[in-house]
């Protein structure tokens, strides 16, 4: 699927569908409502959070890989240092000395244990706050770029140098992220390490200690502002969904190890011989599995006391329901041996036995024999004269036989469940098979003995190996076990009492996908897969008188004549034998073709020998030199005591395997060939073709040749040592495909998108025609991305060959996305289309800050099925201004991302720095574009001007939207989106926009000065009274013509032009007078402030003087009034000796005596003046800006 990436059969650790499901996960938590569940989810990493386990597994879970790939134990490692000492110079070098003992890479390792965890994260209902640093920024960017809303605080690397800095702008970082927040969950404890949740442990996070700092932080205590909340458990349960890429980590990592085990298992096992196996004990065949789950409860830390399974061997007699229940795999039996475990003492004939994974969702449970169920045919019947065709009853064949219907319950209980999800139907379907198989074996004496003690069960185990309830929601999503006990099994043949019991069990993981078909009915698609499918269901050790029956079938090859197979045509060379039955799995062992028959050599089974008298045909498949050659053996029912009991099939069919290039394979052509063709052999050679196989004999082709693939190098260095890997299994690759789609969520899918999501469909279909539909060419972008540019160009460019007509938001309308007016749109544009002409193009233009998913939505899913019928999208296109994008630092602005979708959109134009490939700002937005659109065509067109017509017709595309690629990215993330339930969601970050009319001209100068002052007066977070576009139509004083203004603030572009209306016909409002008009967006901006700054762009208008008085006097003018009046006659007994003014007792002073009265003349006379101005501005009735 879309964004499933494989790295040489595995997952890589970046997925971005699993990123964006898993945070949905996450996100899910903070819906519910009401004062139990928090505003946000705080996760911080390293050092700020004391390197806490809890925020440590979220970050694992979020960025898959990234924070569990060689992790140190660094929470032990600090213990001895004092808190002062983990931080400055002291802790760098600790640090770089680790890496050079503990990591391989010394690079890698100083970016892992300084760099990465440098990281704060704020998960909200539908947006994501996210701090990093430039150094772990392009390891975060592929995990976090599919994530919606998401609010990156990150500096560029040059503002990071200095070190005080970016301290700052981490906390005000934080404390941004939180100001909204009332309630903030965290994820205190791990799974693995519970600790009981204090606050005041959170409260000691060196992060959280930094909120209270005055000047940078919030200025109190972080625990007196907000409520924390333990979130680990609810956190817990969305770890154990499994996804994708969990999925991909149990089969490539949990169950390697586990095949691992049953590998050693059966390594032991084939040390012993037929006679020391029989002082074999329990404790000894079990020791592999007892020390697996053994040691791994010791490093798992599990503090869940739920109940879980456990492993167990037990050998013959000792295996009754009794012996089961008081099972304790600490205390293993040295005692029960095989020789004394069987009925009245004698040898056991069977061992149950069950492994279980002590970490993870893995187990199952077999029945193995001691003993052979067949006797190799040996006897010559033109010399005896008769043929046996009964097969000797054995407690053996019994067991086998009644585990074999076991199996075939199991089997089909777990069909039925992944169908109904019903484990009583599950339970009753699989004990009525396994009564039905008891019939069909001829064992219906056993029907009433066994009915009660028979035990089906199905249980949920989550990622932690702990058994759930099959009624829990987190159930649908995890592993389950299917498992079957028929115990207590009675002797009704021999002498009686009980011969123990047989167990069966698997491991499965079932996927539903909802399907809505063409009438708008909804059903249900399931499939499953087993995955303990590998461990041999079957498997046997032969004993004393089996092995001298296979000795005695061996010593054929040395008779020349008068044998059952006649004349040993070559030597016993490497071969696989296999059927279609459920016991069977690939087996290689020793064949030897001889003229009128075949010897096999098994080191389980024995001999097997296949005379021309039990075989009806044998058809030769060769498909090429590369590919396994298979020989596939159509017998009598004569033929089945002398084939092994896991070997027969209804279909009565055997294939050996010969490998390519091998002795088998060389031999077969050059000895054998040319004597079976000849009619004296008495065997019926065909030489097939692949059509001419049944659909089991292709099937047991298709998996003997996956065997033969995971043996060849390189991938036989990488596949367990069982007999295939679960990798190979040819039927997973479609359960991984629909997995992959169930587990994002329980939208329905429509039935017409089937074809092109899963692999069995040709994806390069061409897409069909539209048909009469009207194709819709989406172009979207932010203020100042020049989206309008670009439809002028591409209308310039087509319009003389197709009818375009055009939807952009009105002047009138908000900045918010309206999806009823675009729907009214389309009804109105159909209605205004009817009639002769060709058919018309519909171009959309999106609003400034708008999802292109709601755009997408609002337009496939019309309220009116009529018109939603005639309109098809053909593209959408993104136009991105890079010196446009970022609000400050790499924040950027809302929706840019969002705009780029993958899925959505299929080219993304880049309308600045296109001359400047190298400019920092370019090759940022580039990379971060890249990341959330891998896919998408990058066209570089400077301010719009689209020249190639390459280009043009990638933007105007009929079907790039419906490519398969696309269909599928839509699917995966964007849950919902094709029944238009997808919420696209907003940011913390709120933009406003507020239209501003009036009806005087401007000063085309003094707009321009301050439209450019807009930039430097840009504020940093919150960005509140920021303006950042400013667009619309108006007049300047020069001239009398309306012209179209338009600035972006952040990259400082102007454009004044004159207004002229298009040719194409745009339906919709237009401007009916001729006042002019301005639209700001920004955030937090007020009508009267934008009216204050508008004020400042006109003539200034004169306003009335305030009179004049005796306080409101300058210095200067006192000073003026002085020296003008400072002759003047002086008053009686005053005299001016040349410096001063003296009076009659001699007091000298420098101010003239009458000062006072020149001051009340001089304010007389000014103020006159004044009431004459004033009164003139009245008579002239000067008016406002915005007066109507």
């Amino acid at each position: 699927m879309a964004g499933l990436r494989r790295v040489n059969g595995k997952f890589s650790g970046v997925n971005p569908t699993v990123s964006c499901c898993r945070l949905r996960q996450v996100q899910s938590l903070l819906c519910a409502g009401g004062a139990a569940t928090p505003d946000g989810i705080l996760c911080s990493l390293g050092i700020d959070s004391r390197y806490n386990d809890g925020c440590t597994e979220l970050a694992k879970y979020l960025f898959n890989g990234l924070y569990g790939r060689n992790q140190l134990n660094l929470e032990h490692a600090f213990e001895e240092f004092p808190e002062e000492m983990l931080d400055g110079e002291f802790f760098m070098y600790y640090l770089i000395y680790l890496s050079k003992y503990f990591c391989s890479d010394f690079i890698w390792s100083y970016t892992l244990l300084v760099c990465l965890p440098d990281v704060i994260l704020l998960i909200k209902a539908d947006c994501v706050h996210l701090y990093c640093n430039p150094m772990n920024y392009s390891y975060l960017l592929p995990y976090v770029s599919h994530w919606r809303n998401l609010h990156l605080y990150c500096m560029t690397k040059a503002e990071y140098e200095d070190e005080e800095a970016a301290e700052e702008f981490k906390i005000s970082s934080f404390v941004t992220m939180v100001q909204d927040c009332y309630r903030i969950g965290v994820p205190f404890s791990s799974q693995g390490h519970f600790q009981t949740f204090d606050m005041f442990m959170v409260e000691k996070w060196p992060l959280i200690q930094a909120f209270a700092l005055e000047g940078i932080g919030g200025g109190s205590f972080f625990t007196m502002r907000y409520k924390l909340m333990d979130m680990s458990e609810k956190l817990w349960q969305v770890y154990n969904r499994l996804d994708p890429v969990s999925l991909d980590n149990v089969l490539t990592e949990d169950l390697v190890y586990f095949e691992k085990q049953w590998s050693g298992f059966f390594s032991s096992m084939d040390l012993e011989s037929h006679l020391s196996i029989l002082e074999l004990s329990e404790a000894q065949a079990g020791e592999a599995f007892r020390t697996y789950y053994s040691h791994g409860l010791i490093s798992s830390n599990i503090t869940d006391k739920s109940k879980s399974q456990q492993p167990f061997v037990l050998f013959g007699k000792h295996s009754s329901l009794e012996d089961l229940e008081s099972y304790s795999f600490n205390f293993p039996s040295e005692s029960h041996q095989v020789r004394n475990t069987g009925a009245k003492g004698s040898t056991a004939k069977h061992m149950i036995l069950q492994c279980v994974a002590p970490k993870g969702p893995l187990a199952c449970s077999r029945t193995y024999f001691f003993g052979s169920t067949h006797t190799p045919y040996l006897e010559n019947p033109q010399k005896t004269g008769n043929q046996n065709t009964e097969q000797k009853k054995t407690e053996v064949l019994l067991l086998s036989q009644i585990y074999s219907a076991a199996v075939q319950a199991v089997l089909s209980g777990i069909k039925c469940y992944s169908c109904t999800s019903s484990a009583i139907k599950a339970k009753d379907v699989a004990e009525n098979t396994f009564l039905m198989g008891l019939d069909s074996m001829n064992l219906s004496q056993y029907r009433s003995s066994l009915r009660s003690k028979c035990e089906f069960n199905i249980q949920a185990v989550n990622n932690t190996g702990r058994i759930i309830p099959l009624t829990d929601e987190g159930s649908r999503y995890v592993v389950k076990t299917a498992s079957i006990i028929v115990h207590d099994i009675p002797d009704l043949q021999w002498s009686g009492g009980d011969l123990g019991s047989v167990v069966f069990s698997e491991s499965f993981l079932e996927s539903s996908i909802n399907i809505q078909q063409k009438d708008g009915t909804v059903s249900s698609d399931s499939c499953y897969t087993i995955l303990t499918t590998t461990v041999p269901r079957y498997a046997c050790w032969l004993m004393e008188s089996d092995v001298k029956q296979s000795e005695q079938a061996q010593h054929l090859t040395k008779k020349e004549e008068g044998t059952c197979l006649g004349t040993a045509l070559t030597l016993a060379d490497a071969a696989y034998v296999f059927s279609s039955s459920q016991l069977s799995t690939p087996e290689e062992g020793k064949i030897i073709f001889f003229s009128e028959g075949i010897l096999f050599v098994h080191s389980q089974y024995g001999s097997i020998t296949l005379s021309k008298d039990h075989i009806r045909t044998i058809k030769f498949f060769d498909p090429d030199s590369i590919g396994v050659a298979s020989l596939f053996v159509e017998y009598e029912s004569s033929l089945l005591p002398h084939l092994p009991f896991p070997l027969h099939s209804s279909d009565q069919c055997l294939v050996f395997a010969l490998q390519p290039r091998s002795k088998s394979h060389r031999a077969f052509y050059s000895k054998v060939l040319s004597v079976w063709k000849k009619s004296e052999s008495g065997l019926p050679l065909q030489m097939v073709e692949q059509l001419h196989l049944t659909w089991n004999q292709k099937n047991m082709h298709t998996r003997l040749q996956k065997l033969h693939d995971s043996q060849e190098p390189p991938v036989a260095k990488r596949r367990g040592s069982l007999k295939t890997s679960y990798s190979q299994l040819p039927e997973q690759d479609m359960f991984l495909q629909h997995f992959a789609l169930s587990s994002i969520g329980q939208e329905p899918i429509l039935f017409d998108h089937l074809g092109l999501l899963f692999p069995s469909a040709e994806l390069r279909n061409p897409v069909k025609s539209q048909g009469d539909k009207v194709v819709i060419t989406i172009i979207t972008g932010l203020p100042g991305s020049h989206k309008k540019r670009l439809c002028d160009f591409l209308l310039q460019m087509s319009k003389e060959c197709e009818r375009w007509v055009v939807c952009e938001p009105s002047p009138e309308s908000s900045d918010s996305f309206s999806a009823s007016h675009l729907q009214k749109f389309l009804s109105g544009f159909l209605e205004s289309q009817r009639g002769p002409g060709g058919k018309p193009r519909l171009l959309v233009l999106s609003p400034g800050y708008t999802d292109a998913l709601d755009i997408i939505q609002a337009v496939l899913f019309h309220p009116d099925p009529v018109v939603q019928a005639c309109f098809s999208i053909g593209a959408v296109t993104a136009c991105v201004n890079p010196l446009a994008s970022c609000m400050e630092h790499r924040f950027a602005f809302p929706k840019l991302l969002e705009q780029c979708s993958q899925g959505i959109v299929s080219t993304v134009v880049f309308t600045g720095l296109t001359a400047e490939q190298k400019h920092p700002l370019m090759q940022h937005v580039q990379q971060l574009v890249r990341s959330a659109n891998p896919t998408a065509a990058f066209i570089l067109a400077e301010r719009g001007a689209v020249t190639r017509n390459e280009d043009v017709k990638l933007i105007l595309s009929d079907s790039s939207f419906n490519e398969p690629q696309m269909l599928r990215a839509r699917y995966v993330l964007f849950p919902g989106w094709c029944k238009g339930r997808f919420f696209s969601g907003s940011g913390s970050l709120v933009f406003t926009q507020q239209r501003v009319a009036f009806k005087q001209p401007l000063e085309r100068p003094l707009f321009v000065t301050h439209c450019k002052a807009l930039k430097s007066s840009l504020r940093p977070s919150p960005f509140k009274g920021n303006v950042y576009n400013v667009w619309g139509k108006v007049r300047f004083s020069d001239s009398e013509q309306l012209v179209e203004v338009s600035y972006n603030t952040v990259s400082g572009s102007l454009s004044i032009v004159h207004d002229q209306k298009l040719d194409p016909v745009t339906p919709g409002p237009k401007e009916t007078n001729t006042s002019s008009f301005l639209i700001f967006d920004g955030v937090g901006l007020t009508e009267e402030g934008l009216k204050d700054w508008l004020r400042l762009c006109t003539k200034q208008r004169q306003t009335k003087k305030p009179k004049k008085t005796k306080y409101s006097l300058s210095l200067q003018e006192i000073k003026n009034i002085h020296l003008k009046r400072h002759s003047d006659p002086l008053p009686a007994g005053f005299f001016y000796n040349g410096y001063q003014y003296v009076d009659i007792f001699g007091e000298k002073r420098d101010i003239h005596p009458n000062m006072e009265e020149f001051i009340k003349e001089y304010i007389t006379e000014a103020n006159k003046e004044i009431e004459l101005f004033n009164h003139q501005l009245e008579l002239q009735g000067q008016s406002d800006l915005f007066d109507p």
